[in-house]
């Protein structure tokens, strides 16, 4: 029975780069499934985290989330934790009697992302002087 044979490698060059290309991407290797799309925040995303962290010692309501978080919109801040409540993150309960009060607070999938934010803040700690040189050399390359 004969063998799978396998493919040659590709040698090209990229016109703009210049560079090899020893082997095309695999257009599958974003699954739509993967559970990388289950993150419940994505790089950039600058509330979710924050607010995980601010939920971190207990139940708060949403002026004291305000508080630290004092430059996102009420309505951002709905938004980011009805998602964050959505994907069991995060717990909202409503007090009986009057007056009302919402608290939320971190279910333990929630508290499971302490420590992933833990890593990342230390890691933003350890190269920031390398983001902000990245970012000022690529403003002075920019047109003026």
């Amino acid at each position: 029975m004969p063998g799978k044979v396998a493919a040659p490698v590709v040698s090209a060059r990229i016109p703009h780069y210049g560079g090899p290309v020893t082997t095309p991407l695999d257009p599958e290797m974003f699954d739509p499934v993967c559970p990388s799309g289950l993150m419940p925040f994505r790089v950039g995303d600058k509330w979710a985290g924050m607010i995980i962290q601010c939920l971190a010692d207990g139940p708060r309501r949403f002026s004291e989330l305000r508080v630290p978080l004092r430059n996102i919109t009420p309505k951002v801040l709905t938004k980011s934790l009805r998602a964050l409540e959505r994907d069991g993150f995060v717990v909202r309960t409503e007090s009986a009697g009057a007056p009302r009060h919402v608290a939320y607070r971190l279910t333990p999938l929630g508290r499971s992302l302490l420590g992933l934010l833990d890593a990342a803040r230390d890691w933003a700690k350890a190269h920031l002087e390398e983001v902000l040189d990245a970012r000022e050399a690529a403003q002075a390359r920019l047109p003026r």
